[in-house]
């Protein structure tokens, strides 16, 4: 690979700590501290992203390239460092947070001119991992790797993952944090981004008073990323984009909140099964459910006003922030009742669908339908067909009479408004082929294939990254199915912590 190519600009243009010291501390007034991964002596490749290899300019892999996967044995020109960044978890200031296990190689630049950042995740402590070994596990690298592409895929704006390896090292964690810690495997996942950059490094100047430094930020990243469109469109944009496939985050702290707006942090998230405006992966998230999936809009609004509020000293104009940030609801819902439009094929808004759509989700949670699978099936709909035989794979509950009625009701509603669009009803089936995902990467799926790799077997992580490179066909049947009740209650599929 390219690796003589990686540059670190960023630690040439802000202040950081060069010390190298990784005892868990404060860092004042800098953006950053060096950091040397921890290195492992027996590591093994799992799986490695040609494709994104070649498209960030990193080229081919070779097998001396392993030692640079996990940090090992790294060239003179890739000068290390993790960054400072504070932020408000579950609604509370948190103050200094920062990479707690991830460590920059620094940025790469491809032929085209496009720059991507490249990162260590698990590669060992740093002055961030607040009382942490900086190590991550298999189970939650897997679930880095795989979803990041997955949402890649979908063509929602994400990190990305370049490469799995074991470290050949056991790490320890309590995965429900109720006592019962066990070894895990260690594992290091690369991941790489247009920035890194999170709301919560704007936060941490700012709470600092370190306001030059927090101008020289913002400037660096209005220059770099924000020359056509503002933050807080592209983050409702991405809200937008969660709602369309039905991704649940888990923990949108502000720290976990991209300010390019991508997808950051797969830590215990969860694509929706039954669909659920109250439904949260995340057992830190209990009984609150502040992150459920019908509150992340909500939840999105009130990270960027502590964004607004981090960047207030700079611009001093409360009325110019709080009209942005109160525009977001109309721009945000807006763009949702339309991203809804495209899911059910009708080519335009229309006044009465907000009643429509309201309609749908209660029919969507009373009668516990599957988001993704419901789609599928209304394609398929044939009104020659038995409802209860088209639909009763699609629920998490039986279909009595009374359901199998308001089922009933519901397509007697969605027929005349399919009626009302303009185009033809072979360009409506497009639109929803486009829209909705035919393979979404469900928790159970991912804890099999965890389960697989443990067992030193790999046949079902090809087989996933070959679905998920795919979403919207059906590749593998049986990946086309709703959860198994064998899963209702097995941690790593139905709940999940934050333990990786």
């Amino acid at each position: 690979m390219n690796i003589e190519n990686i540059q670190q600009p960023f630690i040439k243009k802000f202040p950081g700590d060069f010390s190298g010291n990784t005892m868990q501390r404060n860092t004042p007034k800098v953006l950053f501290s060096t950091v040397s991964p921890a290195g492992f002596d027996l590591p093994t490749l799992i799986t490695f992203n040609e494709k994104l290899s070649e498209e960030i300019g990193l080229g081919k892999y070779e097998e001396k390239d392993l030692d640079f996967l996990v940090g090992n044995k790294l060239p003179v020109n890739i000068k290390t460092y993790s960054t400072a960044y504070a932020g408000h978890q579950f609604g509370n200031w948190a103050g200094q947070l920062g990479d707690g296990r991830a460590i920059l190689a620094g940025e790469i630049t491809n032929n085209l001119g496009q720059k991507n950042e490249i990162q260590w995740k698990g590669a060992g402590a740093t002055p961030y991992s607040r009382h942490a070994d900086g190590r991550a596990v298999l189970r939650s690298s897997v679930r880095e790797y795989l979803m990041s592409e997955a949402m890649h895929h979908l063509g929602i704006p994400t990190t990305r993952a370049l490469s799995l390896a074991f470290t050949g090292e056991e790490v320890v964690r309590d995965i429900m944090y109720n006592g019962n810690p066990q070894n895990e495997k260690g594992a290091v996942v690369i991941r790489t981004a247009e920035s890194f950059l999170r709301f919560g490094h704007f936060e941490l100047m700012s709470a600092q008073r370190e306001y030059t430094t927090l101008k020289e930020l913002t400037d660096f990243t209005i220059e770099n990323y924000f020359k056509e469109i503002q933050s807080e469109e592209k983050t409702a944009d991405l809200m937008v984009e969660w709602y369309r496939v039905g991704f649940v985050h888990g923990v949108m702290n502000t720290d976990n909140m991209s300010v390019v707006g991508l997808t950051i942090d797969y830590g215990p998230y969860s694509m929706m099964d039954e669909y659920s405006l109250n439904f949260t992966p995340n057992t830190t998230d209990l009984p609150g459910r502040r992150y459920a999936f019908g509150k992340q809009a909500q939840v999105s609004q009130w990270n960027l006003w502590q964004l607004a509020n981090a960047l207030h000293p700079l611009i001093k104009d409360e009325k110019f922030l709080e009209d942005i940030l109160n525009d977001y609801g109309s721009y945000f819902w807006e763009s949702h009742d339309r991203m809804l439009c495209r899911k059910f094929g009708f080519d335009q808004l229309l006044t009465n669908d907000e009643k429509f759509f309201t309609n749908w989700q209660s029919l969507m949670q009373d009668l516990q339908l599957d988001y993704t699978l419901f789609f599928d099936e209304l394609e398929k709909y044939d009104d020659q067909k038995d409802l209860r035989l088209q639909f009763e794979n699609v629920s998490y509950t039986f279909l009595n009479d009374e359901k199998i009625s308001r089922l009933d009701n519901f397509i007697k509603e969605y027929k005349p408004r399919l009626e009302k669009n303009i185009i033809s009803r072979e360009k409506s089936l497009e639109i929803m082929h486009k829209t909705n995902p035919k393979f979404v990467l469900r928790n159970y799926l991912l804890y099999q294939c965890i389960e697989e790799i443990n067992d030193g077997k790999t046949d079902m992580l090809h087989k996933l990254t070959h679905a998920l490179e795919n979403p919207y066909h059906t590749i593998y049947p049986e990946f086309s199915a709703k959860r198994p009740s064998g899963y209702d209650d097995v941690s790593g599929c139905s709940m999940l912590s934050c333990s990786s």
